[in-house]
């Protein structure tokens, strides 16, 4: 009987713009195709979920010229095979975490608005972190960590070693008065050991046991790589 393929679920958010500003927003796009050209070439199936299912909203910012010139997303971007996988994906509630050994969780701006507030994400997430399954996000990617509370009534990342998109990132990427919330303060009030990198938009990860989380876009190949080491 042939071994089945090692299977990582990518989760995308489905908010396409800015409660408080006219910005518009979603799935910053390097994040998805650096991960996935890293996963792919180890040898992973991977599978596409929004929080809402169907059409993934995608950041302009993460189409200007000099981002898809970066690392091979402007390849991705022009493959209509490639595109289309985020034309119609699956939604976070009618996944089965028992299918996957592993979940990212990517970012852009969009996450912020629907990951924490997705109970049905929450509960992926934690059902992933308690069968023993690797948790891993990238930049505002975390804040879909912010609400998971495990079997034993823990916050997910109380006295775990994190990290996400900085504050000092979000001033000079000036979306600070934008932002629903300071995902560095919020990982540090649910007693995260929150940490980061000397320089903003440095690569950055760290691995705290089958957690494990990147600081901004140029950590998601990173990210991938600590993964796939997790996954042996």
């Amino acid at each position: 009987m042939a071994t089945p393929t090692p299977r990582i679920l990518i989760i995308v958010t489905s908010a396409g713009e800015y409660e408080s500003a006219g910005y518009r927003t979603g799935l910053w796009l390097g994040e998805l195709t650096h991960f996935y050209d890293v996963a792919e070439a180890a040898g992973y199936g991977l599978t596409i979920a929004s929080v809402d299912g169907g059409r993934v909203p995608i950041d302009p910012e993460s189409l200007s010229h000099d981002v898809l010139a970066d690392q091979g997303t402007g390849r991705r971007y022009a493959d209509r095979e490639f595109m289309n996988l985020l034309e119609d994906t699956v939604a976070v509630a009618d996944v089965r975490p028992e299918e996957y050994d592993a979940v990212y969780l990517t970012g852009g701006h969009g996450t912020m608005f629907d990951f924490p507030r997705s109970k049905a994400l929450g509960e992926l997430v934690a059902a992933f972190h308690d069968g023993g399954r690797v948790v891993s996000a990238v930049c505002h990617g975390p804040s879909g960590l912010l609400d998971v509370v495990l079997a034993d009534g823990e916050p997910l990342v109380r006295g775990r070693r994190v990290t996400g998109f900085s504050w000092p990132e979000e001033e000079l990427a000036q979306r600070a008065e934008a932002v629903p919330f300071s995902l560095e303060e919020r990982l540090r009030g649910l007693g995260a050991a929150y940490s980061v990198a000397e320089e903003p938009f440095a690569p950055y990860v760290v691995e705290d046991g089958l957690l494990i989380t990147g600081q901004n876009p140029a950590s998601a190949a990173p990210v991938a790589e600590a993964v796939v080491r997790a996954l042996g």
